[in-house]
């Protein structure tokens, strides 16, 4: 049974939803409520695909989040917003006019291989195929890592964020378009190089590395930055998820991308507060009096410690970390008075710095980071 938002509202609902217990034995109204659809109705409700934005990762990100919604629902106005928004940056030739300098714009990329799939315009094959093409040329450090971004202040970086922006489209545009051997080789090729280089002993992944040790920031060492920022292993760890769906299960780099994956899963359950099931903007400093749980990276583990353990790549012992961590996100989530959803207490986009930088860092309600994150799991929540 799920309860509809008058009921909610009727009920409490901003209330119920700001408080709802770890334990997961016990439904409530809350429970019965598909905040996915929630979610995209009150962002919908909000925005156009005009209004959304300009072609950007965050945008990107929730209308991921909003595929995955359709995916289940087969609502077809989810469909047609996110096909309205991405042919406003698409001309009728296919072609963008942007020339791709940095990962963060190719992350919106994930979305042309699935509207060529659903539609047959081919305009979204040469679109996908502008930024594949794109990827030859780009510039990569010594290793073979993609630089976050060209141009002078991130030459030579890999930061954990990156993965994100561009493996997810690799994956799709060669699965889709007759390149699976390549996607597969350099969607692995990103993953192990930035793994080498970010994943600490520990288990978890610093933000950023500096290849060449010039920034402020780069041990002159190792290259890396000093702290574990959350949403970063975010990034990485739904990466992860995403190319093992579809990674042959013979292939030999396989048990290696598993086991990267599952010592940050066996870290993250080490640095969850036990108290709201969520985790810290600075991870491992979760006694900080100014650390503070963020929403955004605490939905990214839940997603991808539930998948872990669905597809038997960690212990179902880490199953109980995911719920809670789920459980803990939705106490970030209420319903206001005007019968929109609210997301609280999620970063706003950041760039690499120091503890102080982290935990000053600006926390907005209904930041795409947020929602984009809050649909990814709440997906993989809603068939578990």
């Amino acid at each position: 049974m799920t309860t509809s938002r008058r009921d909610f509202v009727r009920l409490g609902g901003a209330a119920l939803a700001g408080g709802l217990a770890l334990d997961t034995g016990t439904a409530s109204a809350a429970d019965r409520i598909d905040w996915s659809v929630e979610v995209v109705e009150s962002t919908m409700r909000q925005y156009t695909p005009e209004t959304l934005g300009g072609w950007g990762y965050t945008r990107g990100l929730y209308l991921w989040g909003q595929w995955l919604v359709f995916q289940r629902t087969r609502n077809k106005k989810y469909f047609d917003f996110i096909k309205a928004w991405v042919d406003r940056f698409v001309g009728p030739d296919g072609r963008f006019s942007r020339s791709f300098t940095h990962l963060d714009s190719m992350r919106a990329g994930q979305l042309l291989p699935l509207l060529y799939n659903a539609t047959g315009d081919v305009r979204y094959r040469v679109a996908s195929t502008q930024i594949r093409e794109r990827l030859t040329t780009y510039s990569r450090t010594k290793e073979g890592g993609f630089w976050h971004a060209e141009g002078g202040t991130r030459d030579w970086q890999n930061w954990s964020d990156g993965v994100y922006m561009v493996v997810p489209f690799i994956m799709r545009h060669g699965y889709t378009f007759g390149e699976k051997d390549w996607a597969t080789a350099e969607a692995l090729k990103q993953l192990f190089v930035y793994a080498k280089n970010l994943q600490h002993e520990s288990g978890l992944f610093h933000h950023a590395y500096d290849e060449s040790r010039t920034v402020s920031w780069a041990n002159p060492t190792t290259g890396v930055s000093p702290e574990f920022w959350g949403r970063a292993m975010g990034w990485y760890a739904i990466t992860c998820c995403d190319v093992l769906e579809d990674l042959p299960r013979t292939h030999p780099g396989r048990p290696k991308l598993i086991a990267i994956l599952a010592k940050l899963v066996a870290a993250l359950a080490r640095h969850q507060d036990r108290r709201t099931g969520r985790w810290f903007q600075v991870v491992d400093k979760g006694t900080h009096p100014e650390n503070w749980t963020e929403t955004s990276c605490s939905s990214m583990y839940s997603m991808a410690i539930s998948r872990a353990v669905e597809r038997g790549y960690v212990s179902r012992k880490y199953d109980v970390v995911a719920r809670r961590g789920h459980r803990g996100v939705l106490d970030r989530v209420k319903i206001n008075a005007d019968g929109l959803t609210e997301i609280s207490e999620i970063c706003i986009g950041t760039n690499v710095g120091d503890l102080p930088f982290y935990l000053a860092r600006p926390r907005a309600v209904n930041d795409l980071h947020g929602i984009g994150a809050f649909l990814i799991m709440n997906e993989q929540f809603q068939k578990r």
